[in-house]
C-alpha cells in the first residue's frame, strides 16, 4: 500500500476509510447487525481509481477484521470483493456461520438502504 495512506473507521457512517493528502481515496460501506450475533457486514468496498493497485482494497478488508477483532464481533461479508479478500486470507478472516450470512441478508432485504 502507499505510503501516506490512513485508514479510520467512522461508524456514525457506517465507512471505514482511507485518506491520502485528507481526501478519501477508499471505503468499505457497512452496517451493524446484533442478532443472531454482533457482526460487521462490509456491502461494498470501493478505491478510488487513481489509487487502484495500490493494496488499499485489500488494507481495509484487513482493517475490518482487525476492527472485529478486536471488538469481539464477527464478520459477516456481503461485499463480493470482501468475500475473496476473506478466501484468500483465511488466517485473518474467521469464516461467519450460515445462520449469521442469512441474517445479514435478511436485514438488506427488509432494509434495502442497508446495501
Amino acid at each position: 500500500m502507499s505510503s501516506g495512506i490512513e485508514i479510520r473507521d467512522d461508524r456514525a457512517r457506517g465507512t471505514i476509510e482511507a485518506r491520502a493528502g485528507g481526501e478519501v481515496v477508499g471505503q468499505i460501506v457497512y452496517f451493524t447487525l446484533d442478532a443472531p450475533e454482533s457482526a460487521l457486514v462490509p456491502v461494498h468496498t470501493e478505491v478510488v481509481p487513481a489509487h487502484e493497485g495500490e493494496g488499499i482494497a485489500g488494507s481495509l478488508a484487513r482493517e475490518l477484521y482487525a476492527m472485529a477483532a478486536r471488538e469481539g464481533v464477527a464478520v459477516a461479508p456481503l461485499c463480493p470483493y470482501v468475500v475473496k479478500w476473506a478466501e484468500r486470507h483465511p488466517d485473518e478472516a474467521p469464516v461467519a456461520s450460515g445462520e449469521l450470512v442469512s441474517a445479514a441478508l435478511d436485514k438488506v432485504k427488509s432494509d434495502p438502504a442497508a446495501w
